[in-house]
């Protein structure tokens, strides 16, 4: 199957999970579990913690074995410099973006690894839209938002994407020269495909279906 197949290729094909975090005292350590555990065989994990200030760095001292690289921000700068700061230390063939408050399941990478991997695709983008059954949505504002944000961004890049804010993002590492940040906020999501070519234009597309679970607010 789909797993099988990608635990293959990641033997050979060195995986860069980037994830950013501010104040995710209550779940890194999880997410750091989750992503360790999942079926890629060679990774490494590159967390940017945004200098958050609930205790997210004790707790990222405590898994520092689990943890190749932790960059600390000196000053919360936002998602989109942790990515840029992420990036900058990546050493594999492919990055993957993961958010840290176990809204996105790294077990899931196989799914969203195969299209890069099969050589069909330069970028994978996870997707909660698309398919069945549609995943559940924190509120329904949000999902509302969502939809508009992805409508505009179609609008402008003249693409077809159905979920452009979605927290899983994986790309080939061949692609960063051309992959320009200067949003520093949660803007990036919508920059990095409207305004880099090898999102945008120069690249082979796909999406993959990601399930949306509870993040640490609604658990409360």
């Amino acid at each position: 199957g789909i797993f099988y197949r990608v635990q293959r290729c990641s033997q050979t094909m060195k995986v860069s999970i980037v994830v950013p975090c501010f104040n995710e005292g209550q779940t890194i350590e999880k997410v750091v579990k989750a992503v360790r555990q999942s079926p890629i065989k060679q990774m490494e994990i590159i967390v940017v913690d945004d200098c958050s200030n609930d205790g997210t760095n004790t707790i990222l001292e405590k898994v520092s074995s689990s943890v190749d690289r932790v960059i600390c921000q000196p000053r919360n700068l936002g998602k989109g410099a942790a990515l840029r700061a992420g990036f900058a230390a990546a050493t594999g063939s492919v990055i993957v973006i993961q958010d840290a408050d176990l809204e996105y399941d790294p077990g899931e990478y196989p799914r969203l690894l195969a299209p890069i991997l099969a050589n069909k695709a330069d970028v994978v983008l996870g997707t909660r839209f698309a398919g069945a059954p549609l995943q559940r949505f924190r509120y329904f504002w949000q999902r509302a938002a969502n939809k508009s944000a992805t409508f505009l961004s179609n609008v402008f890049t003249g693409l077809k994407l159905t979920d452009i804010q979605t927290g899983h993002k994986a790309f080939r590492a061949s692609l960063l020269p051309s992959v320009t940040i200067a949003e520093n906020r949660f803007g990036v999501d919508a920059e990095l495909i409207a305004n880099s070519p090898g999102f945008a234009a120069g690249s082979r597309r796909s999406e993959s279906i990601t399930t949306h679970g509870p993040t640490r607010k609604e658990k409360r």
